[in-house]
C-alpha cells in the first residue's frame, strides 16, 4: 500500500508532512537516484506550478533534491500540468515533475510526476519512489554531480517562455491548419490557476472572441468559487454575453467542463459522447469502445450503447482510465469531472486540449450544442462527501460494510452506488445512482449517517 502518492501524485497542506521542505526534497532526491540507476546518466527533469503562494518554495526544495541527486533541472514557472506531461515529451526530459494541488484550496499542495513519455507513474514505480524517501534517504547531501551545468545529453537549459511557447504551438497542430473560430464569442473560466495566460492566448490565435474570467491570480485564489468546480459563475457570465459556448478549467488545467448557450454546465460525459460518436464517423474509434469510469452516469453508457459503442468502467483517476485505455487499445477515455485523454493527441487529460478538439467538433460538424444537450436527460445522481478521521476497510467494518450491501439491494437493478475513500483528501465519497432522485438521495443520507457516526472527523 502507497503511504506518499494518491491516485494523482502526493497532496497535503502546505508546509506540512508530506510536504514539509525535508521531505520534498527528499522526493527529488529519490526521483534523481531512481532514474539516474535506470538510464545510467545524470537525469534532465522539468519542473513547472501552478499559482499557489506556497509553490515557489516547494518548487526549489524538489530542484535541490533533483540536483543532490545529479539531475538538471530546467524551470518552466507557471505552466499547466498538462503542459508539464507535454514538453517533458517533446523536449526530451527523463522526467517532468508539477507542484499542485489541481482543484483543491490554496492552502493544499502537491507534487505530481510524469515519466520521460508524458505518463503519470506506475504504482510501482511510485511505490519505489516511497521506499527511498521513506526509507530515510539523506536528501541534503550533495553528490560529485550535482553541481553539473549540463546535463550528460548537453541538451541546452529552456527558459519557462520557451516552454510555454512550444506547449501552445503544440495544441495548435492537433487541429488542421486552416480551423478558425472567427465569429465564436467564447467565455473562458481560468480559475485563477495555471492557464489564466495560456487558455486566452491559445483560443484567440484561432479567432474567437475571448472574455477571460478568474484570470488574475494573487496566490490565494487557485478554484475559489470559480472554475471546473464551480461553473455557476461562468454561466451567469455566458448568458450576460450572448456568448455561444463557455469552458472552465481547474487550477491546473487538466480538466475542462463546458457550459452551452443555454447556461447549461456539460460535464465530461457529454464530451465523452459527441467525441466517441465524431471518432467512430471517422472510423477512429478502436475496438468501438470508450474508457470512462464508476462514476460516469448510466445515460452516457445507454447513449453509447444505442450507438454500438460499448462504455469500459476503471476506477476513478485518470492514470487508471489511461492504463485500461493502453490495455485494451482504445484511444478515447476519461472522467465525468471533466479529464479527457485523446490516446492520439496527448497520454494525459489536458483541459486546454479537451477544449480545443472539442470546439473543433462543433465547428466541423455544426452541431446546435444546446439544443442536443437539452434531449439529454442523467440518471438522478447524488454525489455526497464526509469529512474523515481514519481509513479502515468500508466493505469490512463491521457496520458500514453491511449498511452498504442494505442499499444495494433496495437499488436492486434500478441504480448504481460507490462508497470509496478520496485518493487526495481525507474524505469518503459517496456516489448513489438511480431512476428516482427521492430514492438516491434518501440512500447518500442514509450513508452519510452512518460513516459520519463511525469514522467521521469531528468538524470542530
Amino acid at each position: 500500500m502507497k503511504r506518499l502518492f494518491g491516485t494523482d501524485g502526493i497532496r497535503g497542506v502546505a508546509g506540512e508532512y508530506p510536504l514539509d521542505e525535508s521531505t520534498v526534497t527528499r522526493v527529488g532526491r529519490a526521483l534523481a537516484d531512481s532514474l539516474r540507476t535506470a538510464s545510467g546518466v545524470a537525469p534532465r527533469v522539468v519542473i513547472g506550478r501552478d499559482t499557489r503562494e506556497s509553490g515557489p518554495a516547494i518548487e526549489a526544495a524538489l530542484a535541490r533534491g533533483v540536483g543532490n541527486g545529479g539531475g538538471r533541472v530546467d524551470h518552466g514557472g507557471v505552466l499547466t500540468t498538462p503542459g508539464v506531461a507535454c514538453v517533458t515529451r517533446l523536449e526530451g526530459y527523463d522526467a517532468g515533475l508539477v507542484v499542485s494541488a489541481s482543484h483543491n484550496p490554496y492552502r493544499d499542495n502537491g507534487i505530481k510526476v510524469f515519466s520521460r513519455t508524458g505518463e503519470k507513474l506506475s504504482d510501482e514505480m511510485e511505490l519505489a519512489i516511497e521506499r527511498m524517501v521513506l526509507d530515510g534517504q539523506d536528501g541534503t547531501r550533495e553528490s560529485p554531480g550535482a553541481a553539473a551545468p549540463v546535463a550528460a545529453s548537453g541538451q541546452p537549459s529552456l527558459r519557462p517562455a520557451d516552454l510555454a511557447a512550444r506547449y501552445l504551438t503544440w495544441l495548435q497542430g492537433t487541429v488542421d491548419p486552416g480551423a478558425s473560430l472567427s465569429g465564436w464569442r467564447i467565455v473562458v473560466d481560468c480559475a485563477n490557476g495555471a492557464a489564466s495566460d495560456l487558455a486566452p492566448e491559445l483560443y484567440r490565435r484561432l479567432g474567437a472572441t475571448i472574455t477571460a474570467v478568474n484570470a488574475r491570480p494573487d496566490g490565494r485564489n487557485i478554484n475559489e468559487d470559480c472554475g471546473a468546480l464551480h461553473p455557476q459563475g461562468l454561466a451567469q457570465e455566458v448568458l450576460r454575453q450572448k456568448a455561444r459556448l463557455g469552458l472552465a478549467f481547474d487550477g491546473d488545467a487538466d480538466r475542462c467542463v463546458f457550459v452551452d448557450s443555454a447556461g447549461r454546465a456539460l460535464d465530461g460525459d457529454y464530451v465523452l459522447c459527441l467525441a466517441a460518436r465524431d471518432m467512430k464517423a471517422a472510423g477512429r474509434l478502436r475496438g468501438g469502445t470508450v474508457v470512462g469510469t464508476v462514476m460516469s452516469n448510466l445515460w452516457l453508457e445507454k447513449a453509447l450503447h444505442q450507438d454500438g459503442i460499448r462504455l469500459s468502467r476503471a476506477p476513478v483517476g485518470d492514470k487508471y482510465v489511461l492504463e485500461e485505455m493502453l490495455r485494451g487499445g482504445y484511444v478515447l477515455g476519461g472522467e465525468q469531472s471533466g479529464h479527457i485523454i485523446f490516446l492520439e493527441k496527448a497520454t494525459t487529460g489536458d483541459g486546454l486540449l479537451t477544449g480545443l478538439l472539442f470546439l473543433d467538433l462543433l465547428r466541423r460538424t455544426g452541431l446546435d450544442l444546446a439544443a442536443w444537450a437539452a434531449g439529454i436527460l442523467p440518471c438522478p445522481q447524488v454525489l455526497v462527501n464526509v469529512q474523515v478521521r481514519e481509513r479502515p476497510s468500508l466493505e469490512k467494518h463491521p457496520r458500514i460494510g453491511p449498511a452498504i450491501r442494505d442499499e444495494e439491494r433496495r437499488l436492486g437493478r434500478t441504480g448504481r452506488l460507490l462508497v470509496r475513500y478520496s485518493g487526495t483528501e481525507p474524505k469518503a465519497r459517496i456516489m448513489v445512482e438511480g431512476e428516482s432522485l427521492q430514492v438516491v438521495e434518501e440512500a447518500a443520507a442514509r450513508l452519510k449517517w452512518i460513516i459520519q457516526r463511525e469514522i467521521g472527523r469531528d468538524p470542530s
